[in-house]
């Protein structure tokens, strides 16, 4: 399945379905990475105590220790949206959460991009 071809609430069924737990990211308003960084804290609801830096944000991605234990999806909605602003940005971030993924341990990390 080509998530850049379903939309969130596709992806969240999918998530569900699949025993994992859904965490929305709505990038409509996303336009810096520095927005994105806050929609990622706020969709996996990061500690009050965690960074909103590139290097804090990778290090929760691998973390994940205040959620319960188990496959996490994280679901970027609208991520073109920032593709749109700031190209640099966009990739920057995306790489972010795609390494951050593949980087988990215990609590199992899948990013899904959605168009909508």
């Amino acid at each position: 399945m080509s998530a850049e071809r379903i939309n969130a609430e596709q992806a969240v069924a999918w998530a569900r379905a699949h025993g994992a737990v859904p965490h929305v990211m709505d990038g409509e308003a996303v336009r810096s990475a520095a927005d994105a960084l806050d929609a990622v804290a706020d969709a996996l609801e990061f500690p009050d105590s965690a960074g909103r830096d590139l290097d804090a944000v990778f290090d929760c991605l691998t973390d994940l220790s205040w959620l319960p234990d188990g496959q996490h999806v994280l679901i970027w909605a609208h991520h073109q949206v920032l593709a749109e602003h700031d190209w640099r940005a966009y990739h920057e971030i995306r790489s972010l959460l795609e390494n951050g993924a593949a980087s988990g341990a215990v609590r199992r990390l899948t990013v899904m991009f959605t168009a909508s």
